[in-house]
């Protein structure tokens, strides 16, 4: 009769292997977090230690500028309010940025998407002047959106069933929103008051008292934009790290091969994060709109589409993180504009700054992968 042999089971040693394993990954998770930290600090340092270079050939003392750009945006009411301004729609479209990154594609097409939004929005306001702002207000936020989104989806049609490139589509689609919106506010769109007296302003008619976004402090410009703001970028979070279609974006973002093999729909899911990333982009447009202009201007979009990729990347492309991002490049605008006012300096040094951010960001970035693997190789 056979007789069988068990190997005693050591428990403690799997337990021991399983216990290590368990600390080696925690342990990574907070490189990782300290690295997503560090990194962007680090670029911040380095960008303002070169511009500071650049403002000493200009002949201006750095200490005394970096002292007007950052002490007087943010340490007096105006400065302070301005900023948060300046940040809301920064915000809107980093947070927009963000989704579409994460979802493998490079959405250069803020600027478009903010002024889509502004155009859907300000017909329909135009169109719906007798509704009480509980109703009104909603509907215009809903309107930008959709315009953002829908221009969005345009390179992301291309891109899912032609391969077409985003950034080419996403750039060459700014221009064309831009031409529409000259042609729009030189035509059916422009305020009757400037055809009357002959001046020709390219400006729509002003929006009814409902379709604003009152101001928070009386004497400022600050208005509760901030709070949707926050609110799309914490909801940001939520469909990308709490959703299962969050997950299904970001898998394909990280392996489209992979992805596709396993089950996950890649074009609908490309197609997917750019028309959230276009609406949040749209709504940016109509929030300025409702609580600063009050009106569709030439040049509403004001850079914010591409100040948002940087604002989106020092972020490391994560929408809470876009949150105290904002604010810092925020106070970047509004200090470049304290900046020229006082010392003379080109308000254009901003985007040096900019610039150098991105470029340090992305070198910081190479720089933290090559020590998560010498860590890892050394475990």
């Amino acid at each position: 009769m056979l007789q069988y042999r068990h190997r005693p089971i050591k428990i403690q040693h799997y337990r021991t292997k399983y216990s290590n394993m368990k600390k080696l990954i925690q342990n990574e998770k907070i490189l990782l977090f300290l690295l997503n930290i560090s990194i962007p600090v680090l670029a911040l340092i380095l960008a303002l230690i070169t511009g500071a270079i650049f403002l000493a050939i200009a002949g201006v003392n750095p200490l005394e500028a970096y002292k007007s750009m950052f002490v007087e945006s943010l340490g007096s009411k105006y400065g302070l309010t301005e900023t948060i301004v300046k940040a809301t729609p920064l915000l809107f479209v980093s947070a927009g940025i963000s989704i579409a990154y994460r979802s493998g594609i490079i959405n250069i097409g803020g600027e478009g998407q903010i002024i889509a939004g502004a155009i859907l929005g300000t017909v329909v306001a135009l169109f719906l002047k007798d509704l009480s702002s509980f109703i009104l207000i909603p509907l215009l936020l809903a309107a930008g959106f959709i315009g953002g989104s829908l221009y969005g989806v345009i390179p992301g049609l291309l891109k899912a069933y032609l391969n077409v490139n985003e950034i080419l589509s996403t750039v060459m689609l700014n221009s064309i929103a831009l031409q529409v919106l000259y042609l729009l506010l030189r035509g059916p769109l422009m305020d009757p008051q400037e055809i009357a007296y002959g001046t020709g302003y390219p400006q729509s008619e002003a929006l009814c008292k409902s379709a604003h976004l009152t101001e928070i402090i009386r004497g400022t410009r600050l208005h509760p934009g901030i709070f949707i703001a926050i609110i799309c970028a914490v909801l940001a979070y939520i469909i990308l790290w709490k959703s299962t279609d969050g997950y299904k974006m970001r898998a394909v973002g990280k392996n489209p091969v992979a992805s596709k093999y396993g089950g996950i729909n890649v074009k609908t899911y490309l197609i997917m994060s750019i028309f959230l990333s276009g609406g949040l982009c749209g709504m940016a447009g109509m929030v300025e709109i409702c609580g600063i202009h009050h009106r569709l201007l030439d040049g509403i979009s004001a850079g914010y589409g591409f100040s948002g990729i940087v604002v989106a990347l020092f972020g490391r492309l994560h929408p809470l993180a876009c949150i105290p991002a904002s604010f810092l490049f925020g106070s970047l605008l509004v200090g470049a504009d304290m900046l020229q006012r006082s010392m003379g300096v080109p308000g254009s040094m901003v985007y040096v700054i900019q610039g150098l951010i991105v470029i340090f960001v992305a070198s910081s970035d190479i720089l933290g992968k090559k020590i998560l693997k010498m860590v890892s190789r050394e475990r």
